[in-house]
């Protein structure tokens, strides 16, 4: 898909789901590297109304500082972080459903993420929010249970960002992901706890042209699902080297 074309689907996505709580704020965290360097990114399932409590979230980034925080069943009580916190806040609902994808971040970001409408289940219709930080892009998904959905969703995604790319979330995915051109690189200990008996890796990080520095799994405090942090860079690009 061409850059043009690229725009012109996320300028058509339902925008009229975004919840900008508060406008972006100036706050003492430190803005990126002009030049991408480093980007710290953590994700968590909230777990909506049991779950974690904005003052959870506010002490996960007062703790690991992250350069964005993406969110999954964050439902309107978590609209209060960026009181807490200051910097960039977005939340999407899910059609139909009382919670939906959430973003946040200490840095003011040059527009509202953009929503990615995804092929629907049977049951419930998804969507993704999409943001760019000097030049990479960063999907927030939480996925369909459906094991081929939940692929064809993630190609999806995958046709409209840009080159430098990560796709971060709850998965609901079993197995690898088999995105072409992707490297999964979040961290491999289990995530969740289906059912109380069986561990499973749903919480992932998949990129393409970006380096994982570091990925780790976090304490899960109120939510059933365990936090995933990653740093990421710029992959190096290789150099050629000209005949004499």
């Amino acid at each position: 898909m061409h850059e043009s074309e690229r725009r012109t689907v996320l300028q058509r996505s339902f925008r009229r789901m975004i919840r900008h709580v508060r406008p972006p704020v100036a706050t003492q965290h430190p803005a990126p590297d002009a030049a991408f360097s480093t980007l710290k990114i953590i994700s968590w399932n909230l777990l909506r109304l049991t779950g974690a409590t904005p003052e959870d979230v506010a002490r996960l980034i007062g703790r690991y500082r992250p350069d964005i925080l993406l969110m999954q069943e964050a439902t309107a009580s978590i609209d209060s972080l960026a009181e807490q916190v200051g910097g960039s806040y977005w939340r999407t609902p899910m059609p139909g459903r009382i919670h939906g994808l959430a973003l946040w971040s200490p840095h003011p970001l040059p527009d509202p993420p953009m929503v990615l409408p995804l092929p629907a289940g049977s049951l419930f219709e998804r969507v993704c929010q999409v943001v760019e930080l000097d030049g990479v892009g960063i999907a927030n998904v939480h996925l369909s249970h459906g094991q081929v959905l939940n692929r064809r969703q993630l190609r999806r995604i995958a046709r409209v960002l840009p080159a430098r790319a990560a796709v971060l979330g709850d998965y609901n995915l079993v197995g690898p992901a088999l995105l072409p051109g992707f490297e999964d690189v979040g961290p491999r200990h289990p995530t969740h706890v289906m059912a109380e008996i069986m561990p499973l890796r749903i919480d992932r990080c998949l990129v393409r042209e970006l380096t994982c520095l570091h990925a780790a799994v976090l304490p899960r405090r109120r939510s059933d699902h365990r936090p995933i942090v990653v740093t990421l860079e710029a992959a190096a690009v290789p150099v050629l080297m000209q005949a004499a």
